[in-house]
């Protein structure tokens, strides 16, 4: 009986699964798999950590994979996954989590000042006129660039963590359990801010018609208008803040959009919407100005969001034909 079939009829007797065997040697479930394929051979020291989980002896478990060994070609000993995987320690994926959670609370905020950006302007010139605009603008753009600044701080915070969205990876004993644990406590809040989130969106126009309904005063609808971003703004903010402290757990546990099979098929980003929300930008902003009519011109965005679904499927699928 070879290694592989050994390490099965073991794991079974003790009523464990793959999931549990590679969360208690500190590897992926894969590496499990292959092992019991005999499609790959543990080091030394995962042998020796297999052998106490099991209490047999490491004789035990070589001893027939050393004369089946000779039938085996290097190349499919050589290691337990081919490539080898990033090794993530249990301080490594705290550090990580930590940054992230920064990371998503700055993003949010920035993403929020550029919503609200334009919201200085319409009340000068709903209150004072539109001798006073020049200011609105100067604030804007102050908006605009603490915006920035915002994302790339973030960003920055991020780069030594690169390789969890583009590379497989290797989580210490522990690393996994700890993940799913706060994954799981997580999960009501993230629930909560997403529902949240997608009800302050569609709620968002109500102001604008109960000011319009109520009263034909220019100042009230001005006000109604800033209601109407300041709603969009807190429901992006709650949106964006919970869906990257989620995936900062889904990268650890290589789940969803960070599985190996989509970090093999990926590229580093969507060039498309690397484009795209620049353009909606400028077009938003340029109808905005040259038309004045800010009360209309918020339904880019919706739209802009509609239309962005079948543009990155469009770019999905020419990736695919590409490969």
């Amino acid at each position: 009986m070879i290694f592989a079939d050994k390490l099965i009829e073991l794991r079974k007797k003790s009523g464990m699964s793959q999931e549990e065997l590679a969360e208690k040697l500190g590897v992926s479930r894969q590496s499990v798999s292959k092992w019991e394929g005999a499609q790959s051979t543990p080091d030394l020291n995962r042998i020796l950590e297999i052998s106490k989980i099991f209490d047999v002896t490491t004789d035990y478990l070589l001893k027939d994979e050393i004369e089946a060994s000779k039938e085996i070609s290097e190349k499919s000993i050589s290691d337990e996954t081919e490539p080898p995987l990033r090794r993530v320690s249990m301080e490594e994926a705290n550090t990580f989590l930590n940054a992230n959670g920064k990371r998503a609370v700055l993003t949010a905020i920035g993403v929020a000042l550029c919503i609200l950006c334009v919201t200085p302007m319409i009340l000068l010139e709903g209150f004072f006129g539109s001798g006073i605009e020049a200011v609105g603008i100067v604030i804007m753009f102050l908006m605009i660039a603490g915006a920035v600044g915002l994302f790339i701080f973030s960003g920055s915070l991020m780069s030594p963590y690169k390789y969890l969205e583009k590379e497989a990876i290797d989580t210490e004993y522990g690393v996994s359990g700890m993940a799913k644990e706060k994954k799981e406590k997580h999960r009501p809040s993230y629930i909560r801010d997403i529902v949240i989130g997608v009800i302050l969106f569609i709620l968002c126009v109500i102001p604008i018609i109960v000011i319009e309904t109520v009263t034909d005063s220019a100042s009230a609808e001005v006000i109604g208008i800033v209601s109407m971003f300041v709603m969009v703004a807190a429901g992006v903010y709650l949106i964006v803040r919970t869906s990257i402290t989620n995936g900062g757990y889904l990268k650890l546990l290589e789940e969803d959009d960070y599985s190996r099979e989509k970090k093999q098929n990926s590229s580093n980003g969507s060039i498309a919407m690397a484009i795209y929300w620049p353009i909606i930008t400028a077009v938003f902003l340029g109808y905005s100005f040259l038309t004045n009519d800010w009360g209309r011109s918020w339904i880019i965005w919706p739209v802009a969001g509609l239309l962005a679904v079948p543009v990155v499927m469009f770019e999905k699928m020419l990736k695919k034909g590409r490969s």
